[in-house]
């Protein structure tokens, strides 16, 4: 590895107390900042991508181009490279210690999916387009998982400037590394626990009460239900899951990509009715990309409404606070 890629490689350093990693990336201190108030009269990065960006996935109405090098002028959907990436691509991954720590190199995959409409948000596309969305993540999680050094696969979209984002131009990102984050890492210890003592999965078994109790359901079709978690993070905190015990997200069929995109579809105008156009994020759960038997996981998406931020108590305690019942939420979601 040359001495420029090794200066600018990140890092993922391991927290001796918490048992989680962080990741130091200098470099994403770069990237443009277009929501803090900055104005500017450059063209939207994404609105020109295909000059700038040599993609790795090109959409065009729901089917995908095989001769990306021949851009096709109506396109829809692109997956490009992250310019200011967190983790980079290499071919070693060194791991190693400084006095009580641990690190290893921030090796893996950053890249960003976009949808064409600058104006248009996730919750503002119609159904076919937020398919074309999933296909992608698919895709791009199919190819990922079986490049060296990549045991995890994060995909997450962020929306508005309280969710992170600092672009404008409506994009998802998704991230292959080869630890498995903490938080996937605490569920998959919680469900796997529940599944040796009892031999069932624990999310089945929650959305079998939940679906006989109703009250936190806010919308579901054959395939898919979407509800308001019993112990919600915070305030119109959704997820959506397969009714089926499915435990990998890539190997969703045809049909089980409709019925989701359906219930994405509603979930998140439901939320912008209620709440307008508040930041959100949303992410991906599902089992690592690591070789090991994860069938007692059940996959499933996550969305949070920027409703409140963490302040003191959350982040001193690791305890969030939301400010609605998950069940008055579910109900006004469903008006």
């Amino acid at each position: 590895m040359d001495n420029k890629i090794k200066k600018n490689l990140s890092e993922l350093r391991f927290n001796l107390e918490s048992k989680d990693w962080v990741v130091i990336a200098t470099e994403r201190a770069k990237k443009p900042d277009e929501l803090q108030g900055k104005k500017t009269k450059q063209k939207c990065v994404f609105c020109s991508l295909g000059i700038e960006s040599k993609p790795s996935l090109v959409f065009s109405q729901g089917k995908k181009i095989e001769n990306i090098d021949a851009l096709p002028d109506d396109w829809t959907l692109m997956v490009i490279p992250n310019k200011f990436p967190a983790v980079t691509h290499g071919d070693n991954l060194q791991e190693r210690a400084e006095g009580p720590y641990s690190l290893m190199d921030g090796i893996g995959f950053h890249e960003i999916v976009v949808t064409r409409d600058h104006l248009r948000d996730m919750s503002q596309l119609s159904l076919k387009e937020i398919k074309e969305v999933l296909d992608a993540y698919q895709e791009r999680y199919l190819e990922l998982m079986n490049e060296r050094f990549v045991n995890y696969v994060s995909i997450f979209h962020n929306h508005g400037s309280g969710a992170g984002a600092t672009i404008n131009h409506p994009h998802s990102q998704i991230m292959a590394i080869p630890i498995t984050d903490p938080d996937i890492q605490k569920s998959l210890i919680g469900s796997r626990r529940y599944w040796d003592f009892q031999q069932k999965c624990l999310h089945c078994e929650m959305l079998k009460w939940d679906k006989e109790i109703g009250d936190r359901i806010v919308f579901e079709n054959n395939d898919f239900i979407a509800l308001c978690p019993f112990a919600s993070r915070m305030a119109f905190h959704v997820r959506i899951y397969p009714k089926e015990h499915l435990s990998y997200f890539e190997r969703a069929n045809e049909e089980q990509k409709i019925a989701l995109a359906e219930v994405f579809q509603i979930v998140l105008s439901k939320l912008r009715k209620t709440l307008g156009n508040l930041a959100y994020n949303f992410f991906l759960r599902t089992s690592p990309c690591d070789g090991k038997d994860h069938s007692y996981y059940h996959w499933h998406f996550e969305i949070l409404p920027r409703t409140s931020i963490q302040a003191g108590f959350e982040l001193g305690a690791g305890i969030e606070i939301s400010t609605i019942a998950p069940e008055k939420a579910a109900e006004r979601l469903r008006m």
